[in-house]
């Protein structure tokens, strides 16, 4: 009994220490939390969160780290479980690896170590990853108030016949990478390509100034996507 004690204790502790880690990484705690949990159990990794671990060169090797060590817990537990008459629990090792893991919770928990980690995780770590590694978060929302937004142009859109030289002379602080028709994606000649009605497009620049300039688009697509959970929940 007291070697599965100790070994949900060693669980614990890579929890913890997973959770600081991803942390140090950008991440809000309870967002850290519950996708660390998420992966070391294999269960409710479908949430959009994960695309925060995805998209993060050092969030995913923490995640592969936390998968593998999930599939090894259970089957200890399994195995422990299956042999807790067995005379030999070797539990002195594994109190052992289990203090040492409470030291290195213990020092990341310390708030010296917690500012380096967070620091080095979120700077330095971007320095040394190669860009198409890390996220459009990371790459593009440099600032409070930058966002990358997709804009669909609907059958009543004021845009649709025009095309991009003429719309982007209303636009401030706004740059339209690309235009999304169907499987086609329009880049080199985006700007002389007149917009048609269920076109998307991909912008980048100021979130206020995105929302003033294409507040209707907007609309109509907050609108379709209510539509679409509606009748999702039909079914």
């Amino acid at each position: 009994m007291w070697f599965i004690v100790v070994y949900f204790l060693i669980v614990l502790f890579v929890i913890e220490i997973a959770v600081v880690l991803m942390w140090a990484t950008g991440l809000e705690y309870p967002i850290a939390r519950f996708q660390v949990v998420s992966l070391l159990t294999g269960t409710g990794f479908t949430t959009s969160e994960s695309e925060l671990i995805l998209g993060h060169p050092v969030r995913r090797r923490v995640g592969i780290f936390l998968i593998l060590f999930g599939a090894f817990s259970l089957a200890v537990v399994i195995s422990c479980i299956s042999t807790v008459l067995a005379p030999d629990f070797h539990l002195l090792p594994l109190s052992i690896g289990a203090g040492i893991l409470f030291a290195i919770l213990v020092v990341l928990r310390l708030p010296a170590t917690k500012r380096y980690l967070s620091e080095r995780l979120t700077r330095a770590f971007q320095q040394t990853f190669e860009l198409q590694e890390l996220s459009i978060d990371e790459v593009l929302l440099c600032e409070e108030g930058d966002a990358f937004v997709d804009v669909p142009i609907g059958k009543r859109s004021r845009l649709a016949g025009q095309t991009l030289d003429q719309v982007c002379k209303e636009l401030k602080d706004l740059n339209v990478l690309l235009i999304k028709r169907g499987t086609v994606t329009i880049r080199d000649a985006r700007m002389h390509t007149p917009l048609e009605a269920g076109d998307v497009l991909y912008i980048y620049g100021n979130e206020a100034e995105i929302e003033r300039r294409f507040a209707g688009e907007l609309a109509d697509k907050k609108s379709m996507e209510t539509d679409e959970k509606h009748a999702a929940s039909l079914l």
